[in-house]
Formats: C-alpha cells, sequence, structure tokens
C-alpha cells in the first residue's frame, strides 16, 4: 500500500524540544486521519536539529465511502420539529424512513482522496502546532519555532501539492549545512529519503545520533586510557544538537581539578555541553572533556579542542573565583542576609523558614536515631549556601556547595553531609539518605514546607503542584519507608503546625501594630485594639486553639501519595485506603498491614471471608436504618440455638484475643491468619441460620454477633473499603 512521507525543514530547533515535537506531530496528523476514516500499517516520526519528519506506511488512497442513520423526530412530531431535521440532514421528507413512528435518515459520503486530506491536515497541523515558544518572520502569519524553510510531501511516490503561507511543498530536501554535497536533494521515498540524508551527513534517528556519540566517545576515551563519565541528560541534549555527531577528547589545566568535582562538571555541562571523563585508575576526574562537534574535521578535531580547552579554561576560572570568594565569605555572613530574603510571602523569610527547620530537626532526631544538636546545627546550616556566590551561578549545586563549606568551616562529617544531602530525595530516581542526622534534617525540611504551604491553603490542585508538594510528600514517605523510621506522622504536623502559627501569627500583628503606630491616631488606628488581638492571638497560638484547619488535609495528603508509591509497586489502592481508615500514621505499620491484608485477600479464605463480612454489613446497615443496634454479650446455650451460631461466636472470640495479640506485636501475618479461622464457621453461619428470626431475642443475639465479626476484622483493616 502507498506511504506517505512528510518533512518540515527550518532552521535549528531546540534540542530541549525535538522529541516532544515528534511526539506531537506524531499525535495530531494520526488523530486527524483516524477522524477521517483511515487506517495504516505503521506510523514513525523523528527529530533532528533541522527537521522533523513522518512517515506512514500502509495508508490507502482514499476514505472509505461512510453511510449513516440518523434518529430524528416521531412521525406525529409537530412540523417545526419535522422541519429543523430535515434543515439538519440536508433531505426531503420522501428520502425518510419511518420505523415503530420515528422518523430516520440514511446519510451517504463518498470517500475522499488521500492526497486531499493531508493536504488539509498538514496545513492545520503546522499552524496549530503547540511549540512552547514560537516565532513569526517575515511578512507573514505562520508561527513556528524558527523560520521553515521548505516542506517535503510525497504520497505514493508523488509530490501532495499544497501552500503555507507561501511555500510550496516538493519533493525536496537538505543535507548537513557544512559537510553535505551543498546540493538540493530529490527524494522519491522514505528508503531514498533516508539514505541520501546519510550520504550527505545527516542521522535522521536521534537514537542512531545517541549511538554514534557513545561509541565514538568511549573509543576517544579508551585510546587514551579514560573512561567517559555518563550522563544521560546531557547525551540527549547533544544528540539534539548535531545532525553528524562526532565526539573530540580535549585537554583541560589540571590545576582546575583542585575545585569540586561537581563544579567542574557542572560548568562542562551547563555552559559548554562537554562531558566529563575520569581515569579509572585513580579516584576523580581526570584533566579532559570530551566535546560533540557537528563536523569532522580534516586535522582530527585538534583545533576545536584547542579552542574548547580556552572557553572552558574561562568557565572554570570563573567557578574559581567563586570558589575562593565564598570561603572568605562564610555562613554567619550568609545566615544574616537570609532575613532579607522572603521565603512566600505568607510565609515569611528564610531565616524565619531556617528557624522552624532547625526546631523541627531537633525534635525529629531522637526518633531516627540522630543526635540532636548536630541535626538542628546542620538545619542552622541547610540554606546559607543560597547566598553563596557559586550557588548563585550554579543554582543546582544548592545543598552541594552547603556540604563543602560546613566540612572547610570545621564542622563533622555527619552535618557536612546532612547539609549536602537534605534536599533529597528529589525524583522518584533519587536516591534516599540513610545518615541518621540528614534523615532529620531532610524530614524537617520537607514537613516544614508541606505543613506552610497547607497552612496557607497553597495545596495542589489537578495538575497543578506549583510548590512540588506532591514531591515533598513522596520524598517524606521514602525517607521513612526506606529507613524503617518508626513516626507518627500527626503529632510531628500539629506541633510544627502550631509552631508555625505561632511565628506567623506574631509576625504579622507585630507589623499590624508597629504600622498603626507608625501611622496617628488621627487616621482613626486604634493601637489597644490591635495590641490586644495580638497578645490574644499569641496566647491562642501556645495553648492550641489557633490551627489551621488546611493543615488538617496534610494526613489525607500523605495517604494519597502513599498510595500513588504502593500501587506503582502493585499493590492495590482500595487496600491503602482500608489499613489508613483506622487512622494510623505510621507509614511503616500501614504498609506492613497493606502487604499482609494483599496475601490474605489473595487466598481463597481472605475472599471468601471478605464476601462474608460484606454480606454481614449489608444486613447490619439495613437494621442501622432501623434503629440502634443491639449490643452486649452475645448468648450461647440458648434453647434450640443453631450449632453454627454457637460455633461461630466461640470462633470471634478466639479470633479476637490472637487478633489483639498480634497486632500488638505488629505481627500482620499473624492477624491475618487469626481472621483466616473465622472463614469457616461465618461461611456455615450463613448456609445455616436464618438472621433476621422471628424470635426478638434470637434475631437480637444474631445481631451482636454479625456485629462482633465486623468489629473484629475492623481491627485489621476497614474491609467496607476493600473491593470484591
Amino acid at each position: 500500500m502507498p506511504q506517505l512521507l512528510l518533512e518540515v525543514f527550518s532552521e535549528e530547533i531546540p534540542a530541549r524540544m525535538q522529541q516532544g515535537a515528534a511526539r506531537d506531530l506524531e499525535r495530531m496528523v494520526s488523530d486527524r486521519l483516524k477522524a477521517a476514516g483511515l487506517t495504516w500499517e505503521a506510523l514513525t516520526t523523528y527529530a533532528g536539529p533541522r527537521r522533523l519528519t513522518l512517515v506512514i506506511d500502509g495508508l490507502p488512497t482514499a476514505t472509505p465511502d461512510r453511510e449513516e442513520e440518523v434518529k430524528g423526530p416521531r412521525a406525529s412530531a409537530p412540523e417545526q420539529a419535522l422541519e429543523g431535521f430535515l434543515r439538519k440532514t440536508g433531505l426531503t421528507r420522501d428520502q425518510l424512513t419511518e420505523r415503530d413512528g420515528v422518523l430516520f435518515a440514511v446519510l451517504s459520503s463518498k470517500g475522499r482522496a488521500t492526497t486531499d486530506l493531508v493536504a488539509e491536515t498538514v496545513d492545520e497541523v503546522v499552524r496549530t502546532f503547540p511549540w512552547p515558544k514560537s516565532m513569526r518572520w517575515g511578512s507573514g502569519t505562520l508561527r513556528w519555532v524558527r523560520p521553515i524553510k521548505r516542506v517535503l510531501c510525497l504520497f505514493d511516490g508523488q509530490v501532495v501539492p499544497f501552500e503555507i503561507d507561501g511555500i510550496q511543498s516538493d519533493a525536496i530536501t537538505e543535507g548537513h549545512r557544512f559537510l553535505g554535497s551543498g546540493e538540493l536533494l530529490r527524494v522519491s521515498d522514505f528508503v531514498d529519503y533516508r539514505t541520501q540524508l546519510e550520504k550527505n551527513f545527516v542521522l535522521l534517528d536521534v537514537a542512531d545520533r545517541k549511538l554514534r556519540i557513545l561509541e565514538q566517545a568511549k573509543a576517544a576515551c579508551a585510546a587514551r586510557g579514560l573512561a567517559l563519565v555518563d550522563d544521560d541528560g546531557l547525551l540527549d541534549e547533544v544528540a539534539g544538537l548535531a545532525e553528524w555527531p562526532t565526539p573530540i577528547l580535549g585537554d583541560m589545566d589540571p590545576q582546575f581539578l583542585a575545585l569540586p568535582p561537581e563544579v567542574v562538571r557542572l560548568s562542562m555541562k551547563v555552559h559548554q555541553k562537554y562531558f566529563a571523563v575520569r581515569d579509572p585508575s585513580k579516584d576523580g576526574l581526570a584533566p579532559n572533556f570530551l566535546v560533540v562537534a557537528n563536523v569532522e574535521a580534516t586535522d582530527g578535531g585538534k583545533a576545536l579542542a584547542a579552542g574548547n580547552s580556552r572557553v572552558l579554561s574561562a568557565r572554570l576560572n570563573d567557578a574559581r573565583f567563586f570558589w575562593d570568594e565564598d570561603q572568605k565569605v562564610g555562613f554567619d555572613a550568609w545566615n544574616a542576609k537570609l532575613s532579607g530574603v522572603t521565603f512566600h510571602a505568607k510565609l515569611g523569610t528564610l531565616a524565619e523558614r531556617v528557624e522552624r527547620i532547625a526546631a523541627l530537626a531537633r525534635e525529629i532526631a531522637p526518633l531516627v536515631g540522630a543526635d540532636a544538636h548536630e541535626a538542628e546545627t546542620a538545619a542552622r546550616l541547610s540554606k546559607a549556601d543560597l547566598l553563596s556566590g557559586m550557588v548563585s551561578e550554579f543554582p543546582e549545586l544548592q545543598g552541594i556547595m552547603g556540604g563543602y563549606y560546613a566540612r572547610l568551616a570545621g564542622h563533622s562529617d555527619a552535618i557536612a553531609d546532612a547539609v549536602r544531602d537534605h534536599y533529597k530525595p528529589q525524583g522518584p530516581a533519587d536516591t534516599v539518605p540513610t545518615a541518621p542526622v540528614t534523615v532529620a534534617v531532610a524530614l524537617a525540611d520537607k514537613l516544614d514546607t508541606l505543613v506552610g504551604f497547607f497552612a496557607i491553603d497553597e495545596k495542589p490542585t489537578g495538575s497543578k503542584d506549583p510548590f512540588a508538594l506532591r514531591r515533598a510528600a513522596l520524598g517524606v514517605i521514602r525517607l521513612v519507608l526506606e529507613n524503617g523510621v518508626r513516626i507518627s506522622l500527626s503529632p510531628v504536623v500539629i506541633k510544627h503546625s502550631l509552631q508555625f502559627l505561632l511565628l506567623n501569627a506574631t509576625q504579622v500583628l507585630s507589623e499590624k501594630l508597629a504600622l498603626a503606630e507608625a501611622a496617628n491616631a488621627s487616621l482613626g488606628v486604634d493601637i489597644p485594639v490591635i495590641s490586644e488581638q495580638l497578645s490574644i492571638t499569641v496566647e491562642k497560638s501556645k495553648s492550641g486553639q489557633v490551627f489551621s484547619g488546611e493543615t488538617k488535609n496534610l494526613i489525607p495528603f500523605f495517604a494519597d501519595r502513599l498510595t500513588v508509591l504502593l500501587r506503582d509497586q502493585g499493590q492495590r489502592h482500595d487496600l491503602v485506603a482500608a489499613v489508613f481508615a483506622l487512622g494510623d500514621d505510621d507509614l511503616v505499620r500501614i504498609v506492613r498491614r497493606v502487604e499482609a491484608l494483599a496475601a490474605f485477600l489473595a487466598t481463597d479464605d481472605g475472599a471468601n471471608l471478605l464476601a462474608g463480612y460484606k454480606r454481614a454489613s449489608n444486613i447490619l446497615r439495613a437494621e442501622e436504618k432501623k434503629g440502634p443496634l443491639p449490643t452486649g454479650m452475645v448468648q450461647t446455650g440458648l434453647p434450640n440455638q443453631p450449632e453454627a451460631e454457637t460455633t461461630l461466636a466461640f470462633a470471634v472470640g478466639a479470633a479476637r484475643t490472637a487478633v489483639e495479640s498480634a497486632l500488638e506485636a505488629e505481627d500482620f501475618a499473624a492477624a491475618m491468619t487469626a481472621l483466616a479461622r473465622l472463614r469457616a464457621p461465618v461461611d456455615r453461619f450463613f448456609d445455616d441460620v436464618l438472621v433476621n428470626s422471628d424470635v426478638p431475642a434470637e434475631r437480637e443475639n444474631r445481631l451482636k454477633l454479625l456485629g462482633q465479626v465486623r468489629d473484629v476484622m475492623g481491627q485489621v483493616a476497614d474491609f467496607g473499603q476493600i473491593a470484591g
């Protein structure tokens, strides 16, 4: 079947936009062709520095004929309804059919030539393409990421004729800007297109460009006994900068290796797009770099390497200046400046935030096995490097530089490591700190962020999360779970909320008072009233009477994040909800419960007992609508009492004792085993016993028994929230 080949050729497309553009091109074209009724065998898109390409194999030459039946009004409907339907369908009354008193219209349409549809589709896609940033050039109205030079569009080997803002479609493309033949390339199909591009030094597929970079880069390093420092993000970027990538190994002044390796690597990566190089026989970096050029130099790249080395030296000299100057300034000066930096208009300055983190880190320290003084000290140093010259130049080094400076200032390794790593984990792929002091400060930092923004009602909504609160909550969860931290979140959150509100209330009202005093009584400002309000608010904060309702939503927010995390690990979301419903906020214990519950429900005993629980709950809910349920001891040995009722009563008593003991020991598997012993008695009870007996005493006793079954199972989880 025919093939469609489309290329939009332009000036250089930013590397960061290329792969997203390829996905958007695939989505937009496929959506429009599918809507027209077309199908195909394969669709592939490619993105590079100067072109977006799409190829579709197995596309039919025309859309299929269509016939659609549209339901109309009843035959007895008013004349106005009939006239409206006829206008909508474009038919006459005698062209309608009638079935069971209802009118129907059969609308037929002939298929359209694929070339016509492609021309319309390409025009619409190009004009509405969702570039993050676009530009308009010349006198036209078209917007694209960079000026479009030409549009290649072939269907079944023939040019699809159309024009977009003065750009006429054709069968012509161009090779490499410098290495190509310089001639326009006329192509006939995708194979010819790709072949001619490669002959003219253009690798169409980004995967091929990455492979070429890695193979040649590693070979160049190996030839000198060195090894490439892997960087997937940088590889993605440089693969979008060169159509014919050519790695070149260069040398740098060894004196720059005295700088922290993170500084050297970041200077290379951010400013120059260079890969770092290491010596496998030694620790740290080698005095080399690897640049990916877009040309094959006749001298093997010597001149390019020398030129790039000079540029890198200038960059690293700047970094060395910041490194030296920062050591002269130090933490005291930086921390003093934090009081002049606003963290958030409603959350105070960075200095106030540091005070809160320090207090919270000291509280958390004993819970994670950390020294309280070290945790507080690390917290007080944690944000200082934000005012350093190095972090001002390279924001990515926040925390990392603080760790270096703390170590140089004579602080212990535990404190320096905590300053360095307290932002971790910053994403699902980031490592989780394990050092106790670091864990204490990292938890304090993230909890302060969460409490603060929830207190001012800046919670995430939908897909919007401008303050990365979901990431912060996930960070807390991972810190707790991966370190086995036994901490109840509610007391920590409440205590920190009160501390935050006390500081905030004092600050806000003090500012009001200062403004009132600066004004004049003649302006109608009642200073004594504001003073009294300040005093009352501070006292309420101290006593816990001021507690933002918004922060109460924080624990359910953690539940949602934990649900997402466990769902990614294969656990069911309803099991997390069933365990959280018990009011437990010890994340380690919650996860153990969920794992044990999942294992239990995977067995026949678990599945059948869940069904029995739901049956009992349905009966009890129905009875609750009539009035309060009976309570008290379940009677055994009653006249004519069924054996199944007696058996279940004793089984529930035994299960209660076993479950309580198991839960106290946090042996959740044993608790599930105890519940499993209820399965047979519950099944037999429902088979043999009529709950709603005509005898009031029997009915009351059986409802008590079902209530006890529900209560015993409810100690393990809220089974009512479990699907199934």
